[in-house]
């Protein structure tokens, strides 16, 4: 199991955001979700709200996103929204 997920997050037009992270959360459709290295593999449509990104040092970054999926696999996390932007 890696000790960091690999996170690309993507808006329709453009590349916002990628890196290594400890810590994701997002929200879906169905509530908030935290993702860290190890969680399953997963489908999920994305809600309007914050993508929080902990870094592995321990810094975070907050992104808005809306409209659009994530998905994780091994250790992967995959955010594409119709917007997103790094607040």
């Amino acid at each position: 199991m890696a000790s960091t997920l690999r996170v690309e997050l993507v808006a329709a037009d453009k590349a916002v955001w990628s890196g290594e992270a400890k810590l994701v959360i997002a929200k879906t459709v169905e509530g908030e979700i935290g993702l860290m290295p190890g969680h399953e593999p997963m489908l999920a449509i994305l809600g309007s709200g914050e993508v929080r990104i902990t870094l592995p040092e321990g810094e975070k970054l907050i992104a808005n996103a809306e409209d659009g999926f994530l998905s994780v696999e091994h250790d992967v996390v995959t955010i594409v929204a119709r917007h997103a932007e790094l607040v």
